[in-house]
């Protein structure tokens, strides 16, 4: 719900300040609705329920996958689209894919939210009830901030949705921000003191490749880049993540892995290479078996590399392909 609205209401009904905790409380828990909230008088709950929406999104189509995946395509007050997708593991982890934009200014070439029209940056509410929407289906207990938009390009709004993130069930460190490579909010988000993890999608190891990919590197090279996130270790002591989605003849031989190894410290970075998943551009992606060489070579050099479990793809729910399309 539009927290900053509650608030107004409330102190216009007269009502004492620990409503809006107790508020809270229950939509944090899962409630469904003003109704569900037992402990608050009946006249105030028709109150809130003529004045505040219960959430500043209303959802336009929910799509469910084989895998459990389920992905909702929200609209704002205003009309503006965006996606969030809810994945289950096998491990039992319940984990959230929140957007802070609707759309992205950024244009990655692999990406289909880049090549959307850009909207705006969503509210810290906006942000939450797409925390909430998942939260009234059952537990969460992580979340990454790597859905639709650039996260450090909205960073007050998403740091003041990370601070609320416990009350539903997410802690800071089973929290993570996804950036291309956004300097400044790279050095406000090591300055923060929430021990939030830090992604970083890469995608190449040089600077000419990778500013084809994803134009930002022409803004801020990549050794800079670096540079940001080796001080963003050194003061979190957390392991940052290298995204590196796998594009067949574009970034995935063996020289290239090297070339990766090269530039990132096994002490500060972990890589999580990342089976492309189809979207409108032209490329294609690495089999299974050059996935698996560039990890092993990554492996020889002495940097760590996972191989990312895909999820949703039948739903257009994995990594690159959220476009706002029911």
């Amino acid at each position: 719900m539009d927290l900053d609205l509650l608030a107004r209401t409330l102190t216009e009904l007269g009502e004492p300040a620990y409503r809006n905790r107790q508020i809270w409380r229950w939509a944090a828990q899962g409630a469904a609705g003003f109704d569900a909230m037992t402990d608050l008088p009946l006249a105030l709950r028709g109150a809130l329920d003529e004045s505040v929406p219960f959430s500043s999104l209303t959802l336009e189509h929910e799509a469910h996958a084989g895998d459990g995946t389920i992905k909702a395509l929200l609209r704002t007050a205003d009309g503006r689209p965006l996606e969030a997708v809810l994945m289950t593991y096998r491990d039992g982890r319940r984990s959230l894919c929140l957007s802070s934009q609707s759309g992205c200014p950024l244009t990655c070439t692999f990406c289909a939210t880049g090549q959307m029209r850009f909207a705006r940056n969503l509210t810290a509410s906006e942000i939450l009830d797409q925390a909430l929407h998942f939260r009234r289906l059952g537990t969460v207990d992580h979340a990454v901030f790597m859905g639709m938009g650039e996260p450090l390009m909205n960073l007050d709004a998403v740091l003041a949705a990370c601070v609320r993130l416990p009350d539903i069930g997410v802690s800071h460190r089973h929290t993570a921000i996804s950036t291309v490579g956004w300097i400044p909010g790279i050095e406000r988000l090591a300055a923060d003191r929430m021990p939030i993890r830090l992604a970083l999608s890469l995608h190449a190891a040089d600077d000419a490749l990778r500013s084809e990919l994803m134009p930002i590197n022409d803004r801020y090279p990549l050794a800079d880049v670096l540079a940001a996130c080796r001080e963003h270790h050194e003061r979190k002591h957390r392991m940052v993540f290298i995204e590196y989605v796998m594009l067949a003849g574009v970034n995935d031989s063996f020289g290239q892995a090297r070339q990766l190894a090269e530039v990132i410290d096994p002490g500060a970075f972990k890589v999580n290479l990342i089976p492309f998943n189809p979207t409108d551009s032209p490329f294609r992606g690495s089999s299974p078996k050059a996935i698996e060489a560039f990890r092993a070579e990554l492996e020889r050099h002495g940097i760590g590399a996972t191989i990312r479990l895909t999820r949703g793809r039948d739903i257009a729910a994995a990594c690159g392909q959220l476009a706002a399309q029911a």
